[in-house]
Formats: C-alpha cells, sequence, structure tokens
C-alpha cells in the first residue's frame, strides 16, 4: 500500500508540473505593439515635408492599428476635405495591410467591398507594417495625383521605419 500511495503522490506531483509547465508556454494574452505618439507625429511631420517638396500642400492622418486617428495634419493651404480623405485611406490601408495603389480596380461589381462608408480605395495609403507587426496606417491627401500623396505617406513611414525595426531587434 505504501508503494501504492508513493507512485500516486509522485503521479499527481508530476501531472501539477507537466501543466504549470504547459500553462507557462500557452499564454492566455499577447503583447501589442503601439507606436508613441511621438512616432506618430514624426511620420505626419515627414509626410507634410515630402510634399512641399513636390510643391503641394497636404493633410495626413496616422491611425492606430485599431484604425483610430493618432495624428492628424493639414498644412495651411490644404483644402478642408483632405481631412476626412486622408483618415479614410489610412483606415484602409490598416485594415487591408496592403499600399492602397494596389488595390485599385480590384473591387469590381459584384464586389462592392469599396463602396462601405469609411473605405477609400485610392492611392496615398500605406499600412505601418514592420516585422510583420501592424502598428497603423498613413494616409495622405491633396496632391494632384494618388501617387504623389502615397509619395509623401512612404517618406513618411521612411523617416521612422529604420528606428522601429531596430527597437524590434
Amino acid at each position: 500500500m505504501y508503494t501504492s500511495l508513493k507512485y500516486l503522490i509522485s503521479t499527481c506531483i508530476l501531472l501539477v508540473l507537466s501543466y504549470s509547465v504547459a500553462s507557462a508556454e500557452q499564454s492566455m494574452t499577447l503583447s501589442v505593439k503601439r507606436l508613441k505618439m511621438e512616432t506618430a507625429l514624426r511620420i505626419a511631420q515627414a509626410a507634410i515635408a515630402q510634399c512641399r517638396k513636390e510643391g503641394v500642400q497636404i493633410a495626413v492622418t496616422v491611425v492606430d492599428r485599431s484604425g483610430y486617428p493618432q495624428v492628424v495634419l493639414r498644412d495651411v493651404l490644404a483644402m478642408d476635405i483632405t481631412l476626412e480623405i486622408s483618415k479614410q485611406k489610412a483606415h484602409t490601408a490598416m485594415a487591408f495591410n496592403t499600399p492602397l495603389s494596389q488595390l485599385e480596380g480590384r473591387f469590381t461589381k459584384p464586389f462592392q467591398v469599396a463602396k462601405l462608408d469609411g473605405l477609400i480605395i485610392s492611392a496615398g495609403g500605406i499600412p505601418i507594417n514592420i516585422g510583420g507587426s501592424i502598428l497603423g496606417g498613413i494616409g495622405v491627401s491633396g496632391a494632384p495625383s494618388g501617387k504623389t500623396d502615397e509619395k509623401c505617406a512612404k517618406a513618411g513611414l521612411d523617416a521612422v521605419r529604420e528606428d522601429l525595426e531596430m527597437e524590434g531587434m
């Protein structure tokens, strides 16, 4: 009887230990990276600076990974409508995790995803995806072409990309 009791106790101890190890390896929460406000501001300011070099004044919105605006800047002469368009471009790029220039022409009848309120499929929005982590999106509006809007958005991301990549190491 002593041997079977000893065996039972050892088995219980092993089960408890294995459960503890398994539980530690299978965490029930995730750590989510988010942009600091200062980083989002650097992105927006670099996008505006690039568009000024191009001779255009724009609005830029940087959204977080949930699609909410984190930083919104409008240059002095940019039209007021550029604010809403830049927000929707940033949100759409983040949601699809793709530069919007790659989505143009993708949604045709009968698929009307692009017709949902709050989505704009037009060049000028890019996701902020560093090391496989979606951190948000950048939307630019106000240039004569989406190509220029996108160039400015990319300049914004390029202003912080290396710092964000190095931080992940």
